[in-house]
């Protein structure tokens, strides 16, 4: 499988949700939070840096194809 970059919207997109669920982590918290929630958040501040989105990687891995081209 060929590893693919996120276009810049998307890495914007992965870093707005990061820091939502950064700070939504930091209102609560850091001892009240379950760790579990920490897992999206790590994976979505690396997608937003690096343009690898650990998820869909893991998705294209058990479901085939990430994507089909539409047949006009």
């Amino acid at each position: 499988m060929k590893l693919q970059n996120a276009s810049t919207p998307m890495r914007a997109l992965f870093f707005m949700l990061a820091a939502l669920i950064w700070i939504g982590i930091w209102l609560s918290g850091y001892n009240t939070v379950h760790w579990v929630l920490y897992l999206p958040a790590i994976a979505l501040t690396f997608a937003a840096v690096t343009g690898i989105c650990p998820g869909l990687h893991i998705f294209a891995r058990l479901f085939g194809k990430t994507h089909t081209t539409a047949s006009s």
